[in-house]
């Protein structure tokens, strides 16, 4: 059977067992409450298919958090405190090499997830909570939870009957002696019991509201032990803007991957989907761009030689770099022996490409330049979109020291002093439609916008 390689990652000299599969283009770390141990994942037929469906939408991050599995145990002697496991995630995600992901948190193991959304928003794409428990013991708001009694047995059950086929009742008939393997590959008796012990008391309600990324909670309906529907409710009711969906286990199993499995990892796909769409439009933002080029850089090259045209171009880059900075542009990227820059504001970039083409000219050389403004998308410290192809594409009409607009640029100008010349309408290559094009009149002065900050009120 083809799996993961089981890695380790190192919170001081703590080890966290940690697999990755899949590529996808974001990333999901998976947190399983109650069973895990990431090198059995792979044994359970249910489990396995679950898993192998969440790495169809993300890159797949599972890992065993501390005291379980193939992590660091700890013992009845000894349970970290919540914040430690907190910081195990951070240490996992670094290993993987992971700025950003979306969590996966099932059972118990919400606490977990929801404290690390809080404290980390700024790692924390969206956050998925399966069957969550966010508190342990019965409040006021949450008076359905299980008494303490009621713990009580369950952990003299656990004492009793841990990884044994008396404990649940069958999750599936055909991997029942699987499931008792993987509960003793998960967790030690005296280890669970002592965990339980331990966080009867870990109440995370009060940092439900501080969680503002993306949230979907995900419940049965079938109920399991006593986690009930309610509790999803609650919990999407505290999170801003988060939801609940609820999914029937058929009342086969407890765990989610048994009945429940394909279900919800359609609803994670979607949910994930959303999530990326809705990022795409936060990503796209007004920019106005500009692009220069120098006029005749093949044939200056030619009769002056590589050595002393590298010089030149040097001169050059430094100079606009010099006025990129004065007007407050921002450089995108330099190919070949022009630049692509952002601003604000139009006026602003005007002013700039203005500058750029006087200021060349002491060295000898000519540039044309071209500049649109239009909603374009953020790609890392890049930007893309139709408007950057336009822009380039006006840049590409213009003559030597000629500053060229679009017409979008010219209207959005129309009242300020600076004025401009209609260069005749044009079909732009790989751009749909006709656009009108403009020159900025040369008696334009080159000196700092007297509107706000560059932006057009």
């Amino acid at each position: 059977m083809n799996r993961p390689e089981t890695r380790y990652a190192w919170n001081g000299d703590v080890s966290l067992a940690y697999q990755v599969l899949g590529s996808g283009p974001n990333d999901l770390l998976y947190l399983q409450g109650y069973c895990s141990n990431v090198d059995m994942n792979w044994e359970g037929r249910y489990l396995s298919t679950f898993l192998r469906g969440l790495a169809r939408h993300a890159r797949l991050i599972v890992t065993d958090r501390r005291g379980w599995g193939c992590s660091e145990r700890f013992t009845p002697g000894h349970v970290p405190d919540v914040d430690a496991l907190v910081d195990d995630i951070v240490a996992v995600l670094s290993a993987a090499e992971s700025k950003r992901a979306s969590i996966l948190a099932t059972y118990e193991s919400a606490i977990v997830g929801s404290l690390f959304a809080a404290v980390y928003p700024e790692r924390t794409r969206s956050l998925i909570l399966v069957d969550p428990q966010v508190t342990y013991l019965p409040t006021d708001e949450m008076p359905w939870m299980p008494t303490r009694a009621r713990w009580d047995e369950q952990i003299e059950l656990v004492r009793r009957t841990w990884g044994t086929t008396d404990w649940w009742d069958s999750p599936a008939g055909d991997e029942l002696e699987w499931f008792a393997r993987y509960a003793r590959a998960s967790v030690t008796p005296g280890g669970l019991a002592a965990e339980l012990s331990a966080y009867l008391e870990t109440d995370v309600r009060p940092v439900l509201p501080s969680i503002q990324v993306p949230t979907l909670v995900m419940v049965d309906s079938d109920n399991f032990y006593e986690v009930l529907p309610e509790t999803g409710s609650y919990i999407a009711s505290k999170v801003p803007g988060a939801r609940v969906v609820e999914h029937s286990s058929g009342g086969g199993s407890h765990f989610h991957w048994y009945g429940r499995g394909a279900a919800i990892v359609e609803a994670v796909g979607r949910f994930l989907t959303d999530v990326g769409e809705e990022e795409a439009v936060f990503d796209r933002v007004l920019a106005t761009v500009l692009f220069t080029d120098i006029v005749g850089s093949t044939e200056r090259m030619a009769s002056i030689g590589d050595r002393q045209w590298r010089d030149l171009v040097d001169r050059h880059h430094r100079t606009v770099r010099t006025l990129l900075a004065r007007y407050h542009g921002t450089e995108l990227d330099t190919a070949g022996d022009g630049f692509l820059a952002s601003f604000e504001g139009p006026a602003r970039a005007i002013r700039c490409a203005l500058a750029i083409v006087e200021a060349v000219r002491t060295l000898n050389l000519e540039v044309r330049a071209g500049l649109h403004i239009g909603e374009v998308e953020r790609l890392d410290d890049k930007l893309a979109g139709l408007a950057i192809s336009l822009g380039a594409r006006v840049a590409a009409l213009a003559r030597p020291s000629e500053v060229l607009v679009s017409q979008t640029v010219r209207d959005l100008l129309v009242g300020s002093d600076l004025t401009f010349e209609h260069r005749g309408t044009h079909e732009l290559k790989g751009v749909p439609g006709r656009w009108s094009v403009y020159a900025v009149s040369r008696d334009t002065a080159a000196a700092p916008s007297h509107t706000t900050g560059g932006r057009v009120a």
